[in-house]
């Protein structure tokens, strides 16, 4: 079995899944895997306050330039 670390990085946060979602659905159209990273308590309760609900997106290192350029972000 290969053992192959991918190293991920941060590269927007969002307020809720939704939006999120719909990032993660652009940058993959465009090749770019992502990982959406949230806690486990604002889903299940539908809370997106006080940081509950907040949704981390990461991609690949060698990807994030490229990958908040599709997102217009910098």
């Amino acid at each position: 079995m290969v053992d192959k670390k991918i190293d991920l990085v941060e590269i927007w946060s969002e307020q809720g899944e939704l939006q999120a979602s719909i990032i993660k659905s652009h940058l993959e159209s465009e090749g770019i895997p992502v990982l959406l990273k949230y806690e486990s308590l604002g889903p299940v309760l539908g809370v997106i306050a006080n940081g509950l609900g907040q949704v981390r997106i990461l991609v690949p290192s060698k990807l994030a330039k490229e990958a908040k350029q599709i997102i217009n972000i910098d």
